[in-house]
């Protein structure tokens, strides 16, 4: 369970569907007999009205997907973002550092697959969606190449049934200190500026 203060949570799935969307490089979580199993790997969302559904694929040497087949629970999170957030941006002198992040914990069962076609599939909407000049290429492929390719992998849909989204943008801060601290975020890095696009979305939409 994400621990998720009531200022912090967001209820807006398109905000947390926009997330997945611009940070699709997951850390997925299954437990297994004995400890947690984790892999990274990039997810694609496909909604279907309220059905949420995350396609990939793992290494077929990679033992995570057989905890799959005692049909375990698993958990996908991705990451939008993070920075130290320091107590000078703020009107008080009495206050202490912390760190600001957005992420979306996406809760499910997942399905492996180990059939040619469903793996055809899901490769072919992750090209289309990361890659889409190499979708000619690879179909272009011989047949014997390819399904040589997809003996190496196991494909799966993961079914997604509960999600946890947590933007921590110094909401629990007085206007002004928010105000400061968007200004921070606005001129640094990377990762600052994206927590900056979170604010100013997240404001613009509303609770």
């Amino acid at each position: 369970m994400l621990y998720t203060p009531t200022h912090f949570a967001v209820e807006q799935r398109t905000a947390a569907a926009a997330l997945i969307r611009a940070n699709p490089f997951a850390t997925l979580i299954t437990q297994g007999a004995d400890e947690p199993i984790v892999s990274h790997v990039p997810l694609l969302l496909v909604e279907a009205g309220s059905e949420w559904r995350l396609l990939g694929h793992l290494a077929r040497t990679n033992p995570h997907w057989e905890a799959w087949r005692e049909r375990r629970r698993a958990v996908a999170i991705f990451h939008g973002g993070d920075a130290y957030i320091s107590p000078t941006l703020y009107s008080t002198r009495k206050a202490v550092p912390t760190w600001n992040y957005a992420v979306v914990h996406a809760h499910g069962m997942v399905e492996p697959s180990h059939d040619s076609e469903a793996k055809e599939q899901v490769l072919k909407a992750l090209i289309d969606q990361y890659d889409p000049d190499y979708r000619r290429q690879w179909d272009e492929l011989d047949n014997a190449y390819r399904e040589g390719m997809k003996t190496g992998i196991v494909a799966f849909t993961f079914a997604v049934d509960r999600i946890d989204a947590k933007f921590k943008l110094s909401q629990n801060r007085p206007e002004t200190d928010r105000a400061n601290v968007l200004q921070a975020m606005q001129s640094g890095n990377d990762k600052e500026r994206m927590l900056a696009a979170w604010a100013l979305q997240l404001a613009k939409q509303g609770p």
